[in-house]
């Protein structure tokens, strides 16, 4: 419930201190939240109309991890607002004793802490709302777990962000 409180209060204030984006299809830079059983922040940071790079600080039982995200994006079905994007990029972290992670439906707890540390892929669709500040998002994140492995897991996600002109 915490977490929950936290993160709320977190895109409210992002939505608060932001200007709004005029009608467009398209923006610089983007911060929210992303929801997934490793939910948290988000920032995505256009460098070229498309081409992002994305940051996404984690939070899982007992663990933080940062992931760092190269992305593509293209026009999806001719809706200028949709996006389909894709892309490669890391992720490193740690978790405590006693914390979790999920491996093809089976929890593994973990004995001690430990570091993660692994490779992603993303491919996924982004909706900027008309006349709206707000896109949404639903994406994959399909990751090797490198030091705890290698083990592959799959990371389905919506993400909400607040664009910034």
């Amino acid at each position: 419930m915490k977490k929950i409180f936290l993160n709320l209060l977190f895109f409210t204030a992002i939505l608060c201190l932001g200007k709004a984006v005029q009608a467009q299809s398209s923006y610089q830079t983007a911060a929210g939240l992303r929801f997934s059983y490793e939910g948290g922040a988000s920032i995505k940071y256009f460098t070229s109309p498309n081409i992002a790079l994305e940051g996404i600080l984690g939070f899982r039982e007992k663990g933080v991890v940062f992931t760092g995200l190269f992305e593509i994006h293209q026009t999806a079905f001719n809706v200028a607002e949709l996006k389909f994007y894709y892309g490669v990029g890391g992720h490193i972290g740690g978790i405590g004793k006693g914390g979790y992670r999920v491996y093809g439906g089976d929890y593994r707890v973990y004995d001690n802490a430990s570091v993660l540390f692994g490779a992603d892929a993303v491919i996924g669709l982004e909706y900027l709302i008309p006349s709206s500040p707000i896109a949404i998002s639903a994406d994959l994140d399909p990751r090797i777990e490198i030091f705890r492995g290698p083990i592959f897991n799959l990371a389905p996600s919506i993400g909400v962000k607040y664009a910034f002109k």
